[in-house]
């Protein structure tokens, strides 16, 4: 049991957190959230012991080893992948040179009944059972097992860490972590530099995993599935919920309800007092009642409403220019790096208005595509952007393509131009950075501050065509709610490569997995994707442990085999047209609400003056009015496409 006790952390003139005591234990899942900023890396740092609060302590049981996994990593190891993944097992390769010298020494030994040699055994035998015990007979196999879970091939283990990307290397660091088994780890956004399918994997091992476990991700399905617990950093306040992520923001909403009643009950109560008290203070005949009202609010304990953080960003994506019914057109693409053949004649047609997500493994060619489309790297086939596409690009490394030494400021301004300029504060402010933040060097923002910032710079300019490379990766839960709405609500081309699966869902209805330099159509969102695999994965499973069907059984039922074929053409079909109609619905939704906002300002006689004064009030009326009815008339179309299916059957 780890015991934190009254910490307090100034930091920029507030503080991160004031008096902040909790307890860890033995077998905790819990998940640390909070905005960016709020303080929970500096919370980590603290339990890491790289960082000393201002005020408090953190308590240790004795014995207590920790392992912390920060957010950036940079790594100068010249060793092979196994080797470096080795490294996590130093204990265990001391002893087995402590065990290979004393058995030198044994042999040198003639006089078996001598004190020495008793003494000798005696340590051998220790040795020998201490090096059973951390695992040292199958260090090797672990180390293989985990990398290999975590995404590497076979073949990547005797290759160079230099040969990888700082997000494999970081792989290597959590594989290390994981292998040595302290009894508390630390995560600081994990799942950044994971794929679908490894961070699949990490969950299933940390369920199993002995020790304790804190986190910090803005992965809310990860967290769902590996937390049991979850701690909330806001406003210098801690909160603790016994509860997974989504059952606490569930848990959080019923408490501030709570408060918010008994302190307007109380409030209630108070007042009826008071009036008593005035109404009869000077009457003889009430002073005893006066008296004992008066000590009832004295004696009162004051109901507080906790404070929470509203600051979230604000913005929508500008209106998508028009464009050709065609917004991308590939044929035949292949890519090799040197002698690695990464993507073979790739072919992929994307309508205008699609909304589409690629996932896969890391290095199976997600980015390299995004890249071909946006014709920033050479390849081979054709590549060809419909009739007046414009794109925008958000990198994977964004973040880092920012000029560290510019202000925030500056970063904007320098690439503003016309209308926009002088609207770059309050652009900047959407975004939250508003005070002294907008004179901030870039190279002094946190990740989810540069994050932001990319983002912004992304709504400079109208475009056609979305292509966004991991754009959630240090964005908090409430930016991430806010960037997916924003982007349902994008009446534009969408492209987007992501691992996290709840900002997925619902976003998109296509879905192109990429494996073995091919790519493989997925109709629908995101878990139907995974449960397709995972279906998928159970047949080849069971075709693995029974015989094959003969050719010739094969061939004597193509009749079956057609009607099958048929039969999942019509339900992937079904399901594009389900996918289309729930989107349809939830933006018809959202232009309803913004619609009955403005009516609400119209009919306010108080608000109506200075309504009919600002023109930009009536044109956007007017553009969501007509928005709307392009909506309705395409969800009427959608519907009658299903009608015409489900009647045609299959």
């Amino acid at each position: 049991m780890i015991s934190v006790n009254q910490i307090s952390v100034h930091f920029t003139g507030e503080y991160l957190f004031d008096n902040v005591s909790f307890i860890v234990n033995d077998r905790d899942r819990i998940g640390l959230v909070g905005k960016n900023g709020a303080g929970k890396t500096t919370l980590l740092k603290i339990f890491a012991g790289q960082l000393e609060p201002e005020k408090g302590s953190v308590a240790y049981p004795a014995g207590t080893t920790i392992g912390y996994l920060p957010q950036e990593l940079i790594s100068d190891s010249r060793k092979t992948i196994i080797e470096e993944t080795l490294t996590a097992f130093d204990e265990v390769r001391n002893l087995a040179n402590v065990i290979k010298g004393l058995t030198e020494e044994i042999a040198l030994i003639t006089d078996y009944n001598s004190p020495v040699y008793g003494k000798l055994i005696d340590k051998l035998n220790h040795a020998s059972e201490q090096y059973k015990i951390l695992g040292g007979e199958t260090v090797q196999a672990d180390a293989e097992r985990v990398l290999l879970g975590l995404g590497f091939d076979q073949n990547d283990l005797e290759r160079g860490m230099k040969e990888f990307s700082g997000g494999w290397q970081m792989r290597v660091e959590i594989a290390k972590l994981l292998l040595r088994q302290p009894s508390l780890l630390l995560l600081d956004e994990p799942t950044n530099h994971l794929d679908i399918e490894s961070i699949q994997w990490l969950e299933d091992f940390l369920a199993g995993y002995k020790g304790a476990v804190i986190l910090v991700s803005h992965d809310r399905a990860f967290l769902d599935n590996v937390t049991k617990r979850t701690v909330e950093i806001s406003l210098g306040k801690i909160y603790d919920y016994k509860a997974s992520y989504s059952e606490y923001v569930m848990m959080r909403e019923e408490r501030l309800e709570s408060q918010i009643a008994t302190y307007n009950n109380q409030q209630k109560q108070i007042e009826q007092i008071e009036k008593f008290i005035t109404r009869f203070r000077y009457k003889s005949t009430k002073a005893r009642q006066v008296q004992s009202r008066l000590k009832m609010l004295e004696k009162m304990d004051i109901v507080e409403i906790d404070e929470s953080d509203a600051s979230a960003i604000r913005f929508l994506f500008p209106p998508a220019p028009s464009s050709g019914k065609v917004t991308v057109e590939i044929g035949k693409v292949s890519k090799c790096y040197g002698n690695k053949l990464i993507l073979s004649d790739i072919d992929l047609i994307v309508p205008r208005g699609e909304k589409i997500a690629f996932v896969g493994r890391n290095g199976e060619g997600k980015s390299t595509l995004v890249k071909i489309i946006l014709k920033q790297i050479e390849f081979s086939g054709k590549v060809s952007l419909g009739h007046n596409v414009v794109a925008g690009y958000y990198a994977q490394n964004q973040t880092e393509l920012l000029d560290g030494e510019k202000t925030v400021f500056q970063t904007i301004d320098d690439v503003a131009v016309g209308d926009i300029r002088p609207k770059i504060r309050a652009l900047l402010g959407s975004f939250l950075f508003g005070g002294d933040t907008i004179d901030k060097k870039v190279k002094v923002l946190s990740g989810g501050e540069k994050s932001r910032l990319a983002l912004a710079k992304m709504l400079l300019s109208p475009v056609n065509l979305l292509v966004l490379d991991e754009p959630t990766n240090h964005l908090d839960m409430v930016s991430k709610d806010i960037l997916k709405n924003a982007l349902i609500r994008y009446d534009g081309t969408l492209i987007i490569v992501s691992h996290d699966r709840d900002f997925l869902q619902g976003l998109t209805t296509r879905i192109y997995e990429f494996k073995n330099k091919r790519i493989k159509e997925y109709i629908g969102d995101i878990y139907y994707f995974l449960e397709t695999k995972k279906i998928s994965s159970l047949k080849e499973l069971e075709k693995n442990k029974t015989n094959k069907i003969s050719d010739s059984k094969a061939a004597a039922v193509p009749d079956n085999k057609i009607i099958r074929e048929k039969k999942k053409d019509f339900e992937r079909e079904l399901r594009r047209l389900q996918n289309k109609i729930s989107a349809s619905e939830q933006l018809i939704g959202t232009l309803e609400k913004d619609i009955n906002e403005i009516d609400k300002v119209l009919a306010d006689p108080g608000k109506y003056k200075d309504a009919i004064n600002d023109p930009q009030i009536f044109e956007k009326y007017q553009k969501l009015k007509s928005r709307l009815q392009t909506e309705m008339d395409s969800w009427e179309t959608l519907h009658h496409e299903m009608e015409m299916l489900n009647a045609k059957g299959f």
